[in-house]
Parts: structure tokens; C-alpha cells; sequence
């Protein structure tokens, strides 16, 4: 299949397509004349690597990831581990937006109570100056 049908399966584009190629995220499809030729498998490969990104992976995470992939299977180990390593930072993440949603309840609240009158030693009192 062209480019443009391998695009519209794996819901990504012909430009980003062309990126991974570029940058060895894809391997290079064969060619009939000026045309790329794509097969079932890069089309699982680029729906992965969509997945993956809508998951929060970066490209260079699934470089990482991908260039232990041989033949048709992928890595699954790999894969497995570096889903564990992205939950991981996640809940940090969430952790720490937690901390930050708690901090604005609290300058809220103390700005409601203490209106025009809120004054800097309140606002180091919740710890957020730097």
C-alpha cells in the first residue's frame, strides 16, 4: 500500500511518516519507482508508535524501545518495562500536581478570607516563594 493508505490505517499522518523514517523510528519501506510500498506490519508499527505517543512516550523513548526490535514481534519486555518506568513518573507527576492544586486551594481560600488586605507574609506562609 502507498504512504497515504499506511497514514489513513494507523491514524498518523504522511508528514509524520516521513519523520520517523528520517529519524529510524520506521524502517525504510521498500519501493515501486518514486513510491514507498508500506506493509501490514508497518502499519501495526506506526498505530504502536501513535499509541504510544497519545500515551505520553516521547520519540526518543520509542527509539529506545524500538531499536531492539527484530523481525515482526516487538520487544515485549522492553515494552513492559518501559510502561512501568512511564507510570512511574506519571504518578510523580500527578503527585506533584496534587501538591500544586492543594497550595492554589489554600491561596484561594486565604484570599478570599483576607481580600486586598493579603500581604506577603501570607503568601510565604503557604511556601511557594522562591
Amino acid at each position: 500500500m502507498y504512504i497515504g493508505k499506511a497514514a489513513q490505517l494507523s491514524g498518523t499522518t504522511v508528514k509524520s511518516i516521513r519523520h520517523y523514517e528520517e529519524i529510524g523510528l520506521l524502517p525504510a519501506p521498500q519501493r515501486r519507482g518514486a513510491y514507498r510500498i508500506y506493509n501490514e506490519q508497518s502499519v501495526e508499527l506506526l498505530t504502536f508508535i501513535k499509541c504510544a505517543q497519545q500515551l505520553g512516550f516521547k520519540l526518543k523513548e520509542m527509539q529506545a524501545i524500538l531499536d531492539q526490535h527484530r523481525g515482526q514481534t516487538l520487544p515485549w519486555e522492553v515494552v513492559s518495562n518501559a510502561i512501568a518506568r512511564k507510570k512511574h513518573a506519571v504518578m510523580n507527576q500527578i503527585e506533584a500536581l496534587q501538591q500544586v492544586h492543594a497550595g492554589l486551594e489554600e491561596f484561594e481560600t486565604r484570599f478570599a478570607m483576607e481580600g486586598p488586605e493579603l500581604d506577603l507574609a501570607c503568601v510565604q506562609s503557604l511556601g511557594y516563594n522562591n
